[in-house]
């Protein structure tokens, strides 16, 4: 059983994986009170599936990039769930997880947090035959730096996109560009679930003592 966390915006999800399908996920806009909600929501959630603690076998937490609060938070809950438990940590940075439901789509993806102050963190991706390939690296930018960064502007744009995005994404790309609806644009932690599932069954899990968030300078 794997238990995914994520806090990395105002934004926060959680969710169960038994392998084969997601038990339960809960998505909401917690704002800043990630500490008052996060263990409570757990709880709820595992007595609700009639789990214990001991069923758990490995907690996997998004990486950010994101609010320096919200990770840090995550962070520390997965890390005192792994190191109480004995069990492994898997994480996954969050721009990846946000783009993945979008993998049989045969345009680029771009995957978007608000990062404040009209600017946001991204990431550009795109299915390379059966496998989801990251083409840039994470970066913190304006808006208006964005259409320099996507080549031909044809793709589809995902994630924390408020009005004013969705306005610029027009303006700059026309009908090439798809922003997707909010339903799509939810940030879930079933497919973070799901994508540390299958490092974790790979054998990957990363160090408590050693894993750290993704934090983006220039902001």
């Amino acid at each position: 059983m794997l238990l995914a966390i994520d806090t990395s915006t105002k934004f926060a999800s959680i969710a169960l994986f038994d392998g084969e399908k997601i038990l339960a996920e809960e998505n909401w806009l917690s704002r800043e009170s990630h500490t008052l909600q996060l263990m409570p929501k757990i709880v709820n959630m595992m007595e609700t599936q009639g789990l214990e603690p001991s069923d758990l076998e490995v907690i996997s937490v998004a990486l950010g990039p994101g609010s320096f609060t919200g990770l840090r938070i995550g962070m520390a809950v997965a890390k005192g769930l792994a190191f109480s438990l004995k069990i492994d940590l898997v994480g996954i940075p969050t721009l990846d997880f946000l783009a993945y439901p979008f993998f049989y789509q045969p345009l680029p993806v771009w995957s978007i947090l608000e990062a404040g102050r009209g600017r946001i963190y991204t990431a550009g991706y795109k299915r390379v035959g059966k496998k989801w390939k990251r083409l840039t690296d994470y970066m913190a930018l304006a808006w208006e730096d964005l259409p320099s960064k996507v080549a031909d502007g044809k793709a589809i744009f995902c994630g924390e996109i408020d009005q004013y995005g969705r306005e610029f994404i027009e303006r700059a790309f026309g009908g090439k560009a798809t922003v997707a609806d909010p339903a799509f644009s939810l940030r879930r932690a079933g497919f973070l679930a799901q994508m540390a599932y299958k490092l974790w069954l790979s054998s990957h899990k990363d160090d408590p003592a050693s894993l750290s968030p993704i934090y983006l300078k220039g902001l």
